[in-house]
């Protein structure tokens, strides 16, 4: 199947980031802007509470049931904004880790913050995306 999202590296940027520095779709494709994804369960309450990657895995797989909803998945999303509720570099990285992995090669352009509290109760990670798909 043919992808509208297609990842820009730049030679004159650092390789240190762990993902593509800009992405692009065509101007055909379908734009797909999700709600920040967030590790709830089934039931509303909040998942993995205290732990940071735990909320990082639920928020993604929330995430793909959106997506698998809107006719997309993870390799049709463009760009990625991980919030996270902490100061402490460590719990941003435990919970980047999680949402880079899942990912795999498909190294979308991402932001990871460390913001103050989010939404719900107990909730210390969110993911916001992007997606682009070439409706057939």
């Amino acid at each position: 199947m043919a992808r509208a999202v297609t990842l820009i590296r730049s030679a004159s940027l650092s390789d240190i980031a762990e993902y593509a520095y800009a992405a692009t779709a065509p101007a055909e494709s379908r734009l797909i802007f999700l709600a920040g994804a967030c590790p709830l369960n089934d039931d509303g309450s909040t998942a993995a509470i205290g732990d940071y990657a735990g909320q990082a895995a639920k928020a993604v797989e929330n995430m793909r049931a959106a997506l698998t909803a809107s006719g997309a998945s993870l390799q049709d999303v463009i760009s990625t904004r991980v919030l996270v509720a902490s100061a402490r570099r460590e719990d941003l990285v435990a919970a980047w880790e999680v949402v880079r992995d899942s990912f795999a090669d498909h190294d979308v352009p991402s932001t990871l913050m460390g913001v103050t509290v989010l939404g719900y109760r107990d909730q210390l990670v969110e993911i916001e995306a992007v997606a682009a798909v070439l409706d057939s």
